[in-house]
């Protein structure tokens, strides 16, 4: 595991965006900018978000400053406006209408900064009957159908913390999409415009070839009964002796011959072509797995192109001699975190600060980004 120094800024140093404090997929799609090298300032509110983390552990802040202004004070929005016509990107996370009625939506902000790309993340998106309601990243992959094809048949959907939602269908595609708009307001004639991100489409959109393959009757619409959502034999997870797991994958043929010949079960086996003897394969599997310790079939598969690994934990994960080796997780701060991602040759990137107090860089922000309204206002602590 690497220790990260402040270094190179990224493929996105002098991209310039506005963080709208809020939790969740907003922070996570700021952060990956941050990391790239954007400089990106997170407007926190007095009090915070009430995400109920010390703000010193958050590293969805990390790579990012923080300045403190109240929206709900008379010259709160005017300021927000100020910091909007310098940026490039703006993010927020509110409700449909929030930012518009505190005075900072994209007509708004969009008429200060005509080039601005403004980011908008929400469950639901900015139209239609649940727009307006309240919710979380489970409820928005139960609607699409995402939810469904999670877990063992006959059991409940699996919950993937929130990271198929909030984090894939969410962050991810806000980053994609202000990028892309970034890219069509720098060209001739080109102009800024808002960005709606939401879970509920990027959760849908994730799932496009499933549905290729559901049309073409080569996925069943149920759990636990397909290639690969656990329904097949030689593609899932393994009980060892120690408790623990190992996670299979050996689809094409070559790769299953090279496991089950390490697992043993060459001449035992029936064919795994046969889908009508798919429950007898998985229990000669399971119970082939049950006589050895993790570590021990960790060391069978090792080197091998049999596709399987050793279920780590979080704790565990950073140790691994391969991520270990890529400097996969890195420590910053005390702190061991992944490291950003993707990875560049000409314009490396980097964890170069920790997470952002609030309101610790407001006079900084208001010298480099030329807002002298936000000086002598924040929290003076320093990072």
């Amino acid at each position: 595991m690497a220790t990260t120094e402040y270094g190179s800024h990224g493929p996105l140093t002098g991209v310039r965006v506005l963080e709208l404090a809020g939790i969740g997929p907003g922070p996570f799609a700021a952060m990956l900018l941050a990391d790239l090298g954007a400089d990106v300032v997170r407007v926190d509110r007095p009090g915070g978000v009430g995400l109920g983390i010390d703000p010193a552990y958050d590293l969805t802040n990390r790579n990012k400053r923080s300045v403190v202004v109240d929206l709900k004070a008379e010259d709160g929005p005017g300021t927000v406006l100020d910091l909007a016509a310098r940026a490039d990107i703006l993010i927020e996370g509110y409700r449909p209408g929030v930012a518009e009625r505190l005075g900072i939506g994209p007509d708004a902000a969009l008429a200060r900064n005509p080039r601005l790309v403004y980011g908008r993340m929400t469950g639901w998106g900015q139209d239609g009957p649940l727009a307006e309601r309240a919710g979380h990243d489970i409820a928005y992959i139960a609607l699409t159908g995402t939810l469904s094809m999670i877990g063992n048949p006959g059991e409940p959907p699996t919950v993937p913390a929130n990271l198929v939602g909030d984090y894939a269908g969410g962050s991810l595609y806000l980053v994609v999409g202000v990028l892309a708009a970034l890219q069509y307001a720098r060209t001739p004639g080109g102009r800024g415009q808002a960005v709606d991100a939401a879970i509920v489409d990027g959760a849908a959109h994730l799932t496009t070839m499933i549905h290729g393959m559901l049309a073409a009757g080569g996925w069943q619409d149920r759990r636990g009964s397909n290639l690969l959502d656990g329904g097949c034999p030689f593609y899932g997870t393994y009980e060892t002796a120690d408790g623990q797991y190992m996670a299979v994958g050996p689809l094409e043929q070559r790769f299953y011959d090279e496991f089950s010949g390490l697992l043993g079960i060459d001449g035992e086996a029936p064919d795994r072509a046969d889908i009508t003897r798919w429950p007898e394969l998985r229990t000669l599997v399971a119970e082939r797995f049950k006589t050895r310790s993790r570590a021990e079939w960790a060391a069978v598969f090792a080197g091998t192109d049999a596709c399987v690994a050793p279920v780590l934990s979080l704790r565990e994960a950073p140790d691994h001699p391969h991520l270990a080796a890529r400097s996969t997780f890195v420590e910053h701060g005390g702190l061991t975190q992944p490291a950003p991602a993707p990875r560049f040759s000409a314009t490396p990137v980097a964890v170069r600060t920790g997470p952002a107090r609030p309101g610790a860089d407001t006079a900084a922000v208001a010298a480099d980004w030329g807002v002298p309204a936000l000086g002598g206002t924040g929290d003076p602590r320093p990072e």
